[in-house]
């Protein structure tokens, strides 16, 4: 193992003895985090009093593990990775093909979409498949859809957006005020809201014309509080913080439905047998078939001369403008198809609810789209998809741990723990992947051949 030498007094450090110091330091820092976190909860007894309840043996296994893995990191992990990087700086430049997976991974992940519903209704039926394809399949497929919406404006343009959730508010509320109050069909309020989203998309570009980095951060994270403080306090249109319900469902576009009282129910039409189950499926291979527009518009655009000015924006503004793009409508149309794509995902989610209210369209709601945009890698499609798979389906397979229950005691509550263990992940990933899951990216413009640019080329927080 390799020593290290102290900066201030060259004295050689061993590493097991460095890790055994970090250990100790982890292991205080954990114990001084964690004291009144874990080591104390509040609870009521028999009295409705307020007690404190004493988990010291909770809080030594948290501190233990803490620092106990600090000291497995700098002592054997940390050594055993600067040698494989020494390693592998030494080696010979080898040229790997790339194996079947991935070379036919878009295809494989269609494939698998398009039968994850069928696979579900095989294993555990119609009525235990809803579970499964409304609560991971839909709630996934929403996220990666809105993650993509953003990606055109993050990812692509290189402009920091942290109210992206407004656009879909404004696509959910669109959907709700104008199918309640006129009855419109789903099949008509999804383009229109996809417009009023994108109409909001350009309100809000023209303020932020000059504004970047921090302060077009600052600016959209307050147009998102704005748009939900309305929606809050404007009650006789959105009925406040009550919010819409009644919502009427999606059709299979007109012909038949899937309310069980009206005619033309799908089950009378085709004589089956009644499930709540066919209605969650639809909407799966609707928003399957919205994610799909949503990532064809993205790679066209990507290829026409807008989509290389929203690339040229991203890398450098000046020089953009020097080379005579005028960055005024490449800003506003980046902000525009973005924020449609929003409000078509927000159409979905109000046909999907049933209830729309302003406690969904919250600023966390933002922080988790970009978190998704930015571990995925901006720019990268497939890599933004992976991120919401692991990110949204790991948190919802929370709920489905009850042996944690076994393990930290009949009142451990896993799901209310989600955001801890989501932020974990994310310094993890961070730490292993600093530019998101996939670094690398093509360009669209290239001569003779398209090579893939390495993370290690791009600028961070642009690869």
């Amino acid at each position: 193992m390799a020593a290290t030498v102290s900066p201030e007094r060259d004295v050689v450090v061993p590493p097991i003895q460095r890790a055994f110091r970090e250990g100790l330091y982890a292991g205080a820092i954990a114990l001084g985090l964690f004291v009144l976190f874990i080591g104390l909860r509040t609870d009521q007894n028999i009295s409705n009093e307020l007690i404190l309840v004493q988990r010291w043996l909770l809080l030594a296994l948290v501190v233990i593990a803490t620092a106990v893995g600090r000291f497995l990191y700098v002592g054997y992990a940390q050594p055993a990775m600067e040698r494989a990087k020494a390693e592998k700086a030494k080696a010979p430049a080898v040229v790997a093909e790339p194996g079947f997976v991935r070379q036919n991974f878009n295809k494989i992940g269609i494939v698998v979409l398009l039968l994850y519903p069928i696979a579900m209704v095989l294993a555990f039926g119609f009525q235990g498949s809803l579970k499964w394809v409304d609560n991971f399949g839909i709630q996934i497929l929403i996220y990666v859809m809105l993650a993509w919406g953003l990606n055109i404006v993050v990812g692509l343009a290189g402009l920091l957006d942290l109210g992206y959730v407004a656009f879909y508010a404004v696509g959910a509320y669109a959907y709700a005020l104008l199918g309640t109050h006129f009855g419109l069909s789903f099949w008509i309020l999804l383009p229109a809201a996809g417009c009023m989203a994108a109409f909001w998309g350009v309100m809000l570009g023209f303020p932020v014309l000059r504004l970047r980095g921090d302060y077009l951060a600052i600016v959209t994270l307050a147009f998102g509080e704005i748009i939900r403080l309305v929606i809050i306090n404007w009650r006789e249109v959105t009925n406040g913080s009550a919010g819409i319900s009644g919502i009427p469902k999606v059709s299979f576009f007109g012909l038949m439905s899937f309310n069980v009282s009206d005619p033309n129910y799908i089950a009378k039409v085709l004589h089956i047998a009644q499930s709540g189950a066919y209605y969650k499926i639809f909407l799966y291979y609707l928003i399957l078939a919205l994610c799909f527009l949503t990532a064809f518009v993205t790679i066209r655009l990507r290829r026409l001369p807008v989509g290389r000015a929203w690339e040229a924006l991203r890398e450098d503004e000046i020089a953009c403008r020097s080379l005579g793009i005028n960055t005024t409508t490449t800003k506003l149309t980046a902000f525009a198809t973005g924020a449609m794509f929003g409000g078509f995902a927000g159409s979905f989610f109000a046909a999907r609810q049933g209830f729309v209210s302003p406690e969904s369209f919250v600023f966390l709601e933002s922080a988790i789209i970009l978190a998704i945009v930015v571990l995925g890698g901006m720019g990268s499609l497939g890599g933004i998809a992976v991120a919401a798979l692991v990110m949204i389906g790991g948190t919802e397979i929370l709920r489905e741990l009850g042996f944690l229950k076994v393990v930290f005691g009949p009142d451990f509550t896993p799901e209310l723990y989600r955001m801890l263990l989501f932020g974990m992940a994310m310094v993890i990933v961070m730490l292993w992947k600093p530019r998101g899951f996939v670094g690398s990216r093509e360009p669209t413009a290239f001569l003779k051949e398209r090579r893939a640019v390495s993370g290690s080329f791009t600028k961070e927080g642009h690869g």
